[in-house]
């Protein structure tokens, strides 16, 4: 499987690492769940077709974590106002994600705009925690801001008037997510890899880099208010670790098409790994840095996976 890096915007902040890949075997060779200090998910879109079940729930059981972040979007109640979609592998993850607390995960979830109903409970529920932000501090001393990233998004946090044409941006998004299956299954029949319509267009649609750019740029000027050394979130379902002056970047990506986590280990330092179901069994996992302290930031992705 190849492996090549997500495309770099500060070429000055980016460095090429050696990525480890496990292929079949590989739970054998690993006995038990591996274990993070913490890890952060995004953007699973529960209660839509593609959100994809399978990878996450791969996740979820086969890693442990003193804390679990969930940066937005875990329900998409946008969608579930249009139809009801809610098969038993949503409720699996619900469940699983529940497990953990009772078993003593601290999970803090912090909404995102297709779940925003949920900010109105906000407050500590046991070992759950719903919050509009928080701040996390990593094993090495980084001070970490977390956020979805939709207060940032001019479309979606704008006047009434702008917010349809985010509605509007989802249902597109929405119609060439449900071309992939049907495009893949004529791939496989040529043993070809996956391959997603809906990433492809949004690589090649100039307006669409431009924005993650200056997405990217402006939660990093963000979070300097709250004098931070970094700043995490979801939303634009695009995974990166890159540098912004004195402001690390991370964005966990999203469980969609990427299927992208963030993981922090004991010594602070924080890993970006891939868990899409078509990687051959595979995990994809690239080390980084820590970056309070990094001159350099590593970012990862496969071509053929990572997406939207």
């Amino acid at each position: 499987m190849p492996a090549l890096t997500l495309p770099r915007r500060d070429s000055a902040a980016t460095i090429n690492v050696q990525q480890r890949f496990s292929f079949g075997g590989w739970r054998q060779q690993v006995p038990g769940p591996k274990r993070y200090r913490a890890a952060w998910i995004s953007d699973t879109h529960l209660g839509t077709r593609g959100c994809n079940t399978t990878a996450l729930l791969d996740f979820l059981r086969e890693t442990d974590f003193d804390t679990l972040y969930i940066v937005g979007d875990l329900i998409d109640i946008w969608s579930l106002r249009r139809a009801t979609y809610w098969p038993q592998q949503h409720n699996d993850v619900i469940q699983k994600i529940l497990r953990k607390a009772r078993k003593g995960t601290r999970v803090v979830y912090i909404p995102g705009n297709h779940d925003e109903l949920v900010t109105s409970f906000c407050g500590t529920y046991g070992n759950i925690e719903i919050k509009e932000n928080a701040i996390h501090v990593t094993g090495s001393g980084e001070r970490i801001l977390i956020i979805h990233g939709h207060e940032l998004d001019v479309v979606v946090s704008g006047s009434g008037r702008m917010k349809w044409l985010a509605f509007a941006g989802d249902l597109g998004y929405q119609f060439l997510l449900s071309l992939n299956p049907l495009i893949n299954f004529v791939r496989r029949r040529f043993g070809l890899g996956y391959w997603s319509l809906s990433a492809y267009a949004k690589r090649r649609v100039k307006d669409a880099v431009s924005f993650i750019g200056k997405f990217e740029a402006a939660v990093a000027h963000y979070a300097e208010r709250y004098r931070v050394d970094a700043v995490l979130c979801g939303h634009i379902h695009s995974a990166a670790i890159r540098e912004f002056g004195a402001i690390s970047y991370y964005n966990c990506g999203d469980w969609v098409e990427s299927c992208t986590a963030l993981v922090e280990g004991d010594d602070g330092m924080i890993s970006l790994v891939n868990y899409h179901s078509f990687s051959a069994s595979g995990r994809a996992v690239t080390p980084t840095t820590d970056s309070a302290r990094a001159n350099a930031l590593v970012a990862k992705s496969s071509s053929g996976f990572n997406n939207s």
